[in-house]
């Protein structure tokens, strides 16, 4: 089986990361600082983790937050604007199939997060149900994660407008000149 890569895999090599399957994907395990000293370093201010072998699907159309009704149980009717929620598939007896984040970007357009390992199984899952909306799956779009408790800091200096971000919630905004996405979940 071919590896997949995120679209910071020359980035991850060029720092020195040691490369490893995972769900698929060719990710880094760990940088030439060692794994304790990474994780020291997130839980006393920050670390940034390449997620972009999660699932992002943006799945729009008419009915598209009644449809996820059917799928999680979760209000995503009475999710608002730029407003995120914790749901999980749920399969025909009422077991979890997986979890998954989802985002309000418009009235009619919502950005899933699902787990890497059981990606094409969601992605699937979400297809079989859909009503006239659309799914779109974006394969080469990084997704990042900043963790630790100077996470906010860090990210406010770089992109000040985010300052007021609020758990459980998201914004467009531009970092370093590329436009982004950028929520406050505390979840990867």
């Amino acid at each position: 089986m071919t590896l997949q890569h995120t679209p910071l895999d020359a980035l991850h090599r060029e720092l020195g990361a040691r490369m490893v399957p995972f769900a698929g994907y060719d990710m880094p395990v760990q940088y030439p600082d060692g794994i304790i000293r990474e994780h020291q370093h997130t839980r006393r201010a920050a670390g940034l983790f390449d997620v972009s072998h999660m699932g992002q699907l943006v799945l729009r159309g008419a009915g598209s937050a009644e449809l996820l009704e059917t799928l999680v149980p979760a209000d995503v009717v009475g999710l608002g604007e730029h407003c995120q929620t914790y749901a999980l598939f749920t399969n025909d007896d009422a077991g979890v199939r997986d979890d998954l984040i989802i985002t309000r970007w418009g009235p009619d357009t919502f950005f899933l997060v699902v787990n890497a390992a059981c990606k094409a199984q969601d992605i699937d899952h979400v297809q079989a149900h859909l009503r006239g909306q659309t799914l779109e799956v974006l394969e080469q779009q990084a997704l990042l994660a900043l963790q630790g408790p100077g996470a906010r800091e860090v990210l406010c200096r770089l992109c000040p407008e985010i300052a007021s971000l609020t758990f459980m919630h998201g914004q467009l905004a531009v970092l370093d000149g590329v436009e982004g996405y950028i929520t406050c979940s505390g979840y990867t």
